[in-house]
């Protein structure tokens, strides 16, 4: 099996260099050809990570805000649907505004992104997903709502496949900006050794143009590797076009090797040469990502950083998009969570709720404003949804506003919750449901579990931060004892403690 990759792999180097143009230029194939004066950004810490940004530049930044809806009438419309989505980016660049001293963008605050960076206690499911549901009311919502928290988990893996990477790195002048292409070459660099021998790399990196800095090579020469990513300097524009196409060449003739096959963007995002929008670089990616390359764009650098795009594509390339600021966020993505990062376990995944209208007066999905299907598509394969990678959760959550019927006792179903989901290895579609009812619910806040409790706190902050009107009244510094009970209540998640320390700056800087 590996005669025959090593095969294949040979002729995905000589196609890729016949797309850079001539194979024997050095300035073109191999990472050398650099000005020997060029000296590293100063404001990269020894360790590689950023100690200061530039946050004057803050309004710059890219980023897509959506409108709240109004919550949805049950009799009018008793179904929701929607993609599942496990991009976490929006939490971290929230605090890097924070940590920097200024509150967020409003449009940067994207409320499913901040629920779903935390963990959480769903049950392993031995296939596919788990579905967790629990809730109650909450200080946040009136007497007659309730919050309605779905949970999915899916499955981890004992093993993961081989796995093709493609590395697809910004180098353009941009990412010299307060150490982000250092940050990006640590975190790729603690992805390398984790690698398995009959893992793959191959390193793409675009300015002005792209070129191959290291053609496909084994896991086992991670000496090699890390030789070529050490290499990488910033300069010129920044081509995204030619990188996504020259990277994209390189997944295509690996995908024929076996394995799964990956492609990582590290971006900032600022295109300015070649394609520019997102509606044109994602018409480029989406034919691989039907043949089951997936995408995983990988944000830093504030700034001029483009938001917009990086999350466009990852979910148009059927993966997902994280934002790295720190040392311990790129462990997270490329070391404790490296399965979850490599290996989809559901392609086009979905929920649906339906709501009983004898129960369920309203009802409102908090976030995932920009991921709606329409729910005559539910059971539509066609349509493109949301890839979980293994052991990733996803959480939902609802506002919903009980009958009198309800509050009495006199009706109990609140609605059925179906997920839907194809196995990535046969496009083969799986759906589970369950039933769920009233007495599922807590009676009081203080009954239910941490970890709800936790969702709760973080989905009102972040409400409050992109002034919803959904937030009510209340202003970030009415939520620092509610965090603060959470983090009493979870006192081994350092996450956790950290976000009770976020709402604190974000107190501060409120007034």
């Amino acid at each position: 099996m590996r005669a025959h990759r090593t095969k294949l792999l040979a002729g995905a180097v000589a196609l890729v260099l016949t797309a850079c143009g001539s194979g024997d230029s050095s300035d073109t194939t191999t990472a050398g050809g650099w000005d020997d004066e060029y000296t590293e950004a100063t404001t990269a810490s020894d360790d590689g990570w950023s100690t200061e940004t530039t946050a004057a530049a803050y309004p710059d930044v890219e980023f897509e805000g959506d409108e709240p809806a109004e919550p949805e009438i049950t009799d009018v419309d008793e179904l929701s649907t929607f993609a599942l989505d496990v991009d976490t980016a929006a939490y971290t660049i929230g605090r890097t505004y924070l940590v920097d001293g200024y509150l967020p963008d409003p449009e940067s605050v994207r409320v499913e992104e901040y629920v779903n960076f935390f963990a959480q206690d769903y049950p392993v499911p031995e296939r596919g997903f788990s579905i967790t549901v629990d809730g109650g009311p909450t200080p946040f919502v009136d007497e007659y709502t309730r919050v309605l928290r779905i949970g999915l988990r899916a499955e981890d893996l004992e093993s993961r496949p081989d796995t093709n990477l493609v590395f697809v790195i910004d180098t353009s002048g941009s990412m010299e900006e307060g150490g982000r292409l250092e940050i990006v070459k640590h975190s790729l660099e603690m992805l390398v050794d984790q690698l398995r021998p009959d893992d793959t790399v191959t390193i793409v990196e675009f300015g002005s143009e792209a070129s191959l800095v290291l053609g496909p090579t084994w896991g086992e020469d991670k000496g090699e590797i890390s030789d070529a990513i050490r290499t990488l300097r910033p300069i010129g524009a920044t081509n995204f076009e030619d990188g996504l196409r020259l990277g994209y060449d390189a997944a295509d003739q690996l995908h024929e090797s076996g394995g799964s096959t990956r492609v990582i963007v590290a971006s900032d995002g600022v295109a300015n040469r070649g394609l520019t929008d997102e509606s044109g670089l994602v018409e480029m990616i989406r034919r691989d990502a039907d043949r089951g390359i997936t995408l995983v764009t990988v944000g830093v650098g504030m700034g001029n950083y483009n938001d917009v795009l990086l999350e466009t594509l990852a979910d148009d390339g059927d993966g997902f998009y994280a934002y790295v600021d720190t040392q311990d966020e790129a462990e997270d993505l490329f070391v404790r969570d490296l399965t979850g990062t490599l290996v989809t376990v559901a392609e086009d995944a979905r929920v649906q709720v339906a709501f009983d209208p004898d129960t369920v007066a309203r009802w409102r999905l908090v976030g995932y404003e920009n991921r709606a299907i329409a729910d005559d598509q539910f059971r539509d394969d066609s349509v493109d949804a949301g890839e979980i990678g293994a052991g990733h959760t996803v959480t939902a959550l609802y506002e919903i506003e009980l009958t009198d019927a309800a509050i009495d006792g006199r009706e109990d179903r609140i609605g059925d919750v179906a997920a839907r989901w194809l196995d990535p290895a046969t496009d083969e579609p799986t759906e589970r449901s369950r039933t769920v009812y009233v007495d599922e619910l807590a009676r009081h806040y203080r009954d239910t579990v941490p970890r709800f409790q936790q969702d709760i706190v973080v989905a009102q902050f972040a409400e409050v931060l992109r002034h919803s009107g959904h937030a009510g009244a209340w202003n970030v510094s009415e939520l620092v004892p509610y965090a603060d009970d959470v983090a009493d209540m979870l006192p081994r998640d350092d996450k956790v403690q950290e976000f009770a320390e976020l709402v604190r700056m974000a107190a501060r800087l409120e007034t």
